[in-house]
């Protein structure tokens, strides 16, 4: 072999290991690029799965949370009355406001107590047991703000606290300590003294005194100057100005003697409660005139009284000549009950 073919041989295989390995390469080439396309089909169709499965998962939640809660709904609309009446207007055939209500038995005797009952010449304090719980007025109070005449006279412990606030109001506002109470709580042996003395004209029995609900007031000044029985004159005008918000009434007020049977008087004060209070003055009623508006109001009418912030519902409800009544009653509500030494019971809600 010549130089020249060696040459040539050289050449050539040369040239055979330079496309060979070009070949290895495009192989390779081709051999990842089919791997890199299985791999993404690979996870296209997982995430297609698991995209599938969860909108499955979420459709299936949806559903469940959906149907749970209009089962709550309806559950809870079926179990209670109460709601049921304020949405449906009518279940069980009731009223959204009787649902509203719950019966409660009162004893005969029970009209006999309470902060409203009506003492006068027709109407006799039967004096119940429980019905007040009396205190002594000097043992309860400081004597800073008001006075007392003497040690004996008495009071039920809610009219003195009620009075006791109102005479510390009237000292803040005017600085002045010149009330005393003077006449307060009766026994009934010592209003026959006064009727047999001609010191009054109600017999033992008939008079507002034995409630221990009613009380006189004086002024009696530190330099004696105008002392005698109270009228709302100069400063003192505010104890009549703002008695009804503490549940006080003028007891025998100016032009209601027809009513009263009492001549009017000034300083008789007598506790009925706030609200009853309030629409008393407003309305320039004695108790007698309120106890018989009242029986024009049940609780599907009640009278409305609104008192400082709050709102009270007041009605009444006749007594059963004999044996007990029943006496609907809110359930979702607080509530007081008296009765009005007459003829039945009157109810006290507050509304809010």
């Amino acid at each position: 072999m010549n130089n020249g073919d060696k040459r040539r041989n050289r050449k050539r295989d040369r040239s055979s290991r330079r496309y060979k390995i070009r070949y290895d390469r495009l192989v390779a080439a081709v051999l990842v690029l089919v791997v890199l396309v299985v791999v993404l089909a690979s996870c296209v169709h997982a995430c297609s799965d698991k995209d599938k499965d969860k909108n499955s998962a979420n459709k299936n939640q949806t559903t469940s949370d959906t149907t749970g809660q209009k089962t709550s709904i309806v559950d809870q609309l079926t179990t209670s009355n109460e709601t049921s009446s304020l949405i449906t207007g009518t279940p069980d055939g009731q009223k959204p406001s009787e649902s509203q209500y719950v019966n409660e038995k009162f004893k005969a005797e029970d009209i006999y107590r309470g902060d409203l009952v009506l003492v006068n010449s027709e109407h006799e304090y039967k004096f119940p047991e429980d019905d007040i719980e009396l205190v002594s007025v000097y043992d309860n109070i400081t004597g800073e703000y008001f006075h007392v005449s003497d040690l004996v006279q008495k009071l039920d412990r809610t009219v003195l606290d009620q009075l006791t606030a109102l005479m510390n109001s009237f000292y803040d506002e005017e600085s002045n300590s010149d009330i005393y109470v003077i006449g307060t709580y009766r026994t009934k042996e010592e209003q026959d003294d006064k009727y047999w003395n001609g010191n009054s004209q109600f017999q033992g029995g008939y008079s507002d005194y034995h409630t221990g609900r009613s009380f006189d007031i004086g002024i009696y000044p530190a330099d004696n100057s105008m002392a005698g029985y109270y009228s709302p004159r100069g400063v003192y005008g505010y104890v009549d100005e703002h008695a009804a918000d503490y549940g006080f009434i003028v007891r025998f007020p100016e032009g209601k003697e027809t009513f009263t049977g009492e001549q009017a008087r000034t300083y008789t004060y007598r506790y009925v409660g706030v609200p009853h209070a309030v629409y008393m003055k407003q309305n320039n009623l004695c108790l007698e005139e309120y106890i018989d508006t009242l029986k024009g109001h049940n609780n599907e009418d009640p009278l409305e009284v609104a008192a400082g912030k709050k709102l009270y519902q007041v009605y009444y409800v006749p007594a059963n000549k004999t044996g007990d009544t029943e006496v609907p009653l809110p359930s979702n509500k607080t509530y007081s009950v008296s009765g009005n030494n007459v003829d039945g019971f009157i109810v006290t809600v507050t509304m809010n």
